[in-house]
Formats: structure tokens, sequence, C-alpha cells
């Protein structure tokens, strides 16, 4: 039998899944969720990074039939069954409004629970019209997140990077070695532009230029890379981790060379703030440079472009 946390963490996962049906969740909702998921019986701190991969980004249809088929797969009696339909109506009762993609969404999932019996499982698509074959096929095929979710634990920019590159189906010839260095490099860049509180969209633009010039990555590439450094440097990032990873991704002489990166990135928006010099002090001491290597590097900067 199935244990009943198992149960628990799946149906959560399919509730998340069930949020996601108009692309949107907007900060009520999540917060009015997770105040749902909380009280729900057997769930742990553990299982919040699971349902975390869910609620960060949109749940698409074949994904959310993986979900619902592997919940389908635990739940053994109609009682757990029922109960898994009660869930997603009171999920549904959020803000008071079910939109018509919702609700067909809804329907979907609750018939498919309601069917649900040992074995292989038929169950057409309210929105393809395509008949979807066994549990089992849907479960193997079907996108399944939670394989990337180490890097979404510890490094949440590469996590992004490579999620938006698969999603857009944007054609890159980048290694994983070099894209998840790249990464880390976006985040540490971004980290200093962010010293004030705020990137803006000339340090955005100097971030983007620096990864076609120094590591020649073409202008989409850059962009992606760009743009998920600069959104999740604002959130709980692990600097320490970041940085670190960095140094051993790279040489002495290619870490000397980016702290002129990263001053040109300080000095993007006109001039380098007394908070970025600072925060460009605390890499280059984190990536083990020496004193001497800092000066120099910030000397290349006019002393109308710096704040010393």
């Amino acid at each position: 039998m199935e244990s009943s946390t198992n149960i628990t963490l799946s149906l959560a996962k399919v509730m998340v899944a069930a949020a996601w049906a108009d692309g949107q969740i907007n900060n009520d909702e999540i917060n009015c969720l997770k105040d749902i998921l909380f009280h729900l019986e057997g769930m742990t701190a553990s299982d919040w990074a699971e349902i975390d991969i869910y609620i960060e980004s949109p749940v698409d249809e074949a994904e959310r039939q993986r979900l619902v088929a592997e919940l389908q797969a635990r739940l053994s009696s109609p009682t757990e069954r029922e109960r898994a339909i009660q869930a997603l109506d009171q999920m549904a009762a959020i803000d008071g409004v079910v939109s018509e993609s919702e609700r067909a969404v809804l329907d979907e999932m609750k018939a498919s629970l309601q069917n649900a019996q040992s074995g292989g499982i038929k169950r057409w698509s309210l929105f393809t019209r395509k008949r979807v074959d066994t549990r089992s096929e849907a479960v193997h095929t079907a996108p399944n997140r939670e394989q990337y979710m180490d890097d979404f634990l510890k490094n949440k920019i590469y996590y992004d990077v490579r999620r938006r590159l698969e999603q857009e189906n944007i054609p890159t010839e980048i290694p994983e070695v070099e894209l998840r260095r790249l990464s880390l490099a976006g985040g540490l860049m971004a980290r200093v532009a962010y010293a004030d509180n705020q990137v803006s969209e000339a340090e955005s633009q100097i971030i983007l230029g620096a990864l076609q010039k120094y590591w020649g990555k073409s202008q989409v590439e850059a962009a992606v890379i760009a743009e998920c450094s600069a959104a999740e440097i604002t959130k709980d990032i692990d600097y320490y981790r970041l940085t670190r990873e960095f140094f051993d991704a790279t040489t002495e002489d290619e870490r000397v060379r980016f702290l002129d990166v990263l001053f040109a990135v300080a000095a993007g928006d006109g001039q380098a703030s007394f908070a970025e010099i600072e925060e460009i002090r605390t890499i280059s001491q984190g990536l083990l440079l020496t004193h001497k290597q800092f000066i120099d590097a910030k000397l290349k900067l006019p002393a109308d472009k710096r704040i010393d």
C-alpha cells in the first residue's frame, strides 16, 4: 500500500498543476495555495522543495497529465480518490473565480481520478482530443522537471537558463560544463549590478554584452543568461556557493580578467558606486585573488567613473 506521505505529496503537485491551468498564478493565489498545502496531512518541510519547483513556473498539459497519472497510481481506494477530488475543489475556490480553462482542466483531472483503476488507464484530453495511452507511457515520456531538482536547489540560475533554452526551443551548442560556468558568471555580474538594490537597463546591457564579447555567445543565448541572472539575483541565493563554484570552474588568469568585467558592469549606469565596488572586493576575496589584483582592476576605471 502506498504511504500517506507519498499520496499527499503527489496530490500537492497535482493541485499546483491545476492552479497553473490558466497559465498564471499571482502572489495571493500562491499564498492561499501554500496555506492549503500546509494543512494537508503528512506534508513535511522536505516536501516543499518538490512543491516549489512546480510553483516556480507554469505546468503544461503533458507534465500535468504525468502528475495526475502518478497520483492515480498511488490512490488505492474510493475514499482516497474522493479526498483528492475534494482537495482539487478546495484549490479551485482559492480566489472565488474559476475560468473556463481552469474548469476544463479540473473536470479532466477529477474524471481521471474518479475512473482510476489498477492497470492501464486511457483518457481523452479535453484540449487536444487525442487519446493519452497507458499510465506508464504518460509517466515515462512526459516532461519531468524533478530530474533537475539538485540544480533547482543549488544552481538556480543554471536551472532557469536550461529550462528557458529548452522551453523556447533556442538552439545552442554550449556544452553543459560551459553553460554552468556562464550561469555562475552571469550571477556574479548581476550580484554587482544589484549591490544598490536594482539592476538598471544599462547594467543589463553590459552583462549581455560581456557574455557576447568575452565568451562569444550569441545575442539570444546571452540574453537568456543575462535575464535569468538578473531575475534570480534579487531572490534568496547562496552567494558563497556562487563564488566558490565559479572559482572551481576557472583559472586564476580567467578570474583576474573577470574583475575587469565586474568593474565594467558596476560602471554600466555611468559610475561605479561605493556599494558596487565593495561587492567586487568581496567577490575578489571569495575568488582568492590578492588585494593588489583587485586594486589594479579598480584603477583601470577612470577616477570619474568610480566612487572610492
